[in-house]
């Protein structure tokens, strides 16, 4: 008799669009206990608007409130949530001391997955922590799960997935190489051991007659699934390769050398990068890795004045690799150059996911097949209905951080001095919206923001800032002082820090003048929604 092999499907096995209608079945409690179970279902319903506006009502619909003022703080906010066992936590992590923390640099600050990790400055030393809220009555104590790993060459950029288990590392090749760069794939559990599944321990980069690089060098990267991509820019920033691998297989990578500088990529999906230069958007297929990159279609930026022109264009993506099979906002931040400028403006554009994908349809029916040469579809056919546009004085850490469809910034401009700033929390989920506009909801502190809300551009630009997705926006009373802000799921990470023996000056014009590089004591803050 034939015996026959019975194969063992799990739950998470199943399609995201499975899994997704049988997640809408629970209410928002048993949505919000369903999220404990593991990190793959908490990314899925965080990512999911529908599950999301569930949880949501949850919150509102248990929550007794005191009749609201014009602003409430976040204080009486986390003593209205304790009543309802839903608490705003607040926990310092990581005072800084000479032995066990040193000076955290805001670009070695990462978060993904409960996981904390940066890079020591000045040691080959990479550190990763896991907090953990210990009791169950809401107060500060905590756990730490901490581990790292030691290299023995300079981290020149690193990067993790905690969904694929995955770190990687990027350091300069041995004295004597041809190639410039070493990529090293490695376990996040245990960093010190190569990752099980690498198709190599170790992958060779750019070959140095061919490139002229930065000290040190400008790269980026970008894990997605199977794919890990870095972007690697020249000294003179009149050559760029974005060099994309396969980590899981011994296929040899793929270099794209496009026509235009690249400035930024990211992926969008399993076979869609998303790239950005000085003039447009471009979309590229993977289907045919590691064969060919396709250009799909292109997305013109809105026209700027003469002699204006972006100097730098960046793409902020933060949803974790397995949470982007659902729609989320995506950030173009663009900095604007001009030798009339007496500050350095930056405009930070709105771009659902779902809507750049759409478009694609758009363009192959207007165009045809893209190519280098092929037309972009103009700003004023896709931008002022698909984007949301907001303008500062300049390059913000703490601004337009996106998790989802939600986005969290310190309110108001950082120039000089740092000062304490609210929390802006704006929420782009279209249920919330819509409940928003039928009167239901929490009303404190809050505002529905629909229509053109951004002030004139004409100084800069020649076209208008798209006026599309409305949003809710809160601003908090209490204020926080930040380095740099992260937001995963319903959690707010804060890099802040206090001033030690504050040094003063004599006044100026009434006010006290601050001697620059001042010594200051570090923390990392979160803030829990839940």
């Amino acid at each position: 008799m034939n015996q026959v092999r019975r194969a063992t499907l799990e739950l998470l096995d199943l399609p995201v669009e499975i899994l997704t209608y049988i997640l809408s079945h629970l209410d928002g409690y048993e949505l919000a206990r369903a999220r404990q179970v593991c990190h793959n279902i908490r990314h899925m319903i965080d990512s999911s608007s529908e599950l999301l506006y569930s949880i949501d009502l949850k919150y509102f619909n248990s929550i007794s409130f005191p009749s609201p003022g014009p602003d409430r703080t976040v204080s009486s906010l986390r003593k209205s949530l304790r009543q309802s066992e839903f608490a705003w936590q607040k926990a310092e992590y990581f005072k800084s001391n000479p032995i066990s923390i040193p000076y955290i640099r805001r670009d070695a600050f990462m978060w993904s997955c409960g996981i904390l990790a940066f890079k020591v400055q000045n040691e080959n030393r990479l550190k990763l922590f896991q907090p953990q809220v210990t009791d169950s009555d809401h107060s500060n104590s905590t756990s730490l799960r901490e581990w790292g790993c030691q290299l023995d060459r300079e981290i020149q950029l690193c990067g993790f997935s905690p969904a694929q288990n995955l770190l990687i590392f990027l350091v300069r090749a041995s004295p004597g190489e041809s190639h410039a760069y070493d990529l090293i794939f490695r376990s996040l559990s245990e960093p010190d051991k190569v990752h099980p599944e690498a198709g190599f321990a170790v992958v060779k980069t750019l070959d140095k007659d061919d490139f002229e690089l930065l000290d040190p060098p400008d790269v980026s990267s970008s894990i997605f699934g199977h794919y890990c991509g870095i972007l690697f820019s020249d000294a003179f920033k009149v050559d760029v390769v974005l060099q994309i691998w396969n980590w899981k297989s011994q296929d040899t990578s793929l270099c794209l050398k496009p026509a235009h500088e690249v400035m930024d990529f990211s992926f969008l999906t399993n076979e869609i990068i998303l790239v950005v230069n000085s003039k447009e958007l471009l979309l590229y297929s993977l289907v045919d890795f590691p064969d060919a990159l396709h250009l799909t279609a292109k997305f013109s930026l809105p026209a700027l004045r003469t002699p204006f022109e972006y100097e730098i264009v960046r793409i902020k993506d933060s949803v974790s690799s397995h949470s982007r099979m659902h729609n989320h906002i995506i950030t173009i931040n663009m900095k604007i150059f001009g030798e009339d400028l007496t500050n350095e403006p930056c405009v930070t554009l709105y771009v659902e996911r779902n809507a750049l994908l759409k478009l694609q349809s758009t363009y192959t029916r207007r165009y045809g097949k893209a190519s280098d040469s092929s037309p972009s579809l103009p700003w004023s056919e896709w931008g002022l209905k698909y984007t949301r546009s907001f303008r500062g004085d300049s390059y913000d850490s703490c601004k337009h951080v996106i998790f989802g469809l939600r986005a969290v910034s310190l309110f108001g401009s950082q120039i000089q001095h740092p000062v304490p700033r609210p929390l802006c929390i704006r929420d782009f989920n279209p249920h919330r919206v819509a409940d928003f506009k039928a009167g239901n909801g929490i009303r404190w502190n809050q505002r529905l923001i629909e229509g053109k809300s951004l002030s004139s551009s004409a100084d800069l630009f020649l076209e208008s800032f798209g006026y599309g997705l409305p949003y809710i926006e809160t601003i908090t009373e209490e204020k926080f002082l930040g380095l740099k802000l992260i937001v995963e799921g319903n959690k707010v990470m804060l890099l802040s820090f206090d001033f030690v023996g504050r040094l003063r000056s004599s006044t100026q014009a009434g006010r006290p003048h601050f001697v620059a590089n001042e010594v200051v004591d570090q923390s990392i803050e979160i803030l829990n929604f839940e």
